[in-house]
């Protein structure tokens, strides 16, 4: 089985420790070491994976701390990146390339 690892209790996402693409993944760390969650769509390594529902406008929560706001509902088992969700700090965060993180409003020469 793959894996991600849940940094604190708190946390709301894990970081896959490898690629998943519909497939359960075993979550280590966290409040309750050993449980799973399936990934429903293609997340590659190092990204973050939703372990449980996260409503449109909830704190997205890594390290036990917000890192960010969930813009859409964010459902459990769904990759969590700038698609859906942005910076409390940085409103251009919601306009950057999905793959890259480059700013979209900037013209690059």
């Amino acid at each position: 089985m793959k894996q991600c690892f849940q940094v604190h209790p708190a946390d709301n996402v894990a970081t896959l420790l490898e690629d998943a693409e519909n497939e359960p993944l075993l979550v280590h760390g966290g409040e309750v070491p050993g449980t799973s969650i399936v990934a429903t769509e293609a997340i590659a390594l190092g990204h973050k994976i939703a372990l449980r529902t996260i409503p449109a406008d909830a704190p997205v929560i890594k390290y036990g701390v917000i890192i960010g706001i969930a813009t859409v509902p964010i459902q459990a088992g769904q990759w969590v990146h700038l698609h859906n969700c942005r910076s409390r700090l940085d409103e251009r965060s919601s306009h950057l390339d999905l793959h890259t993180g480059a700013a979209k409003d900037t013209v690059y020469e």
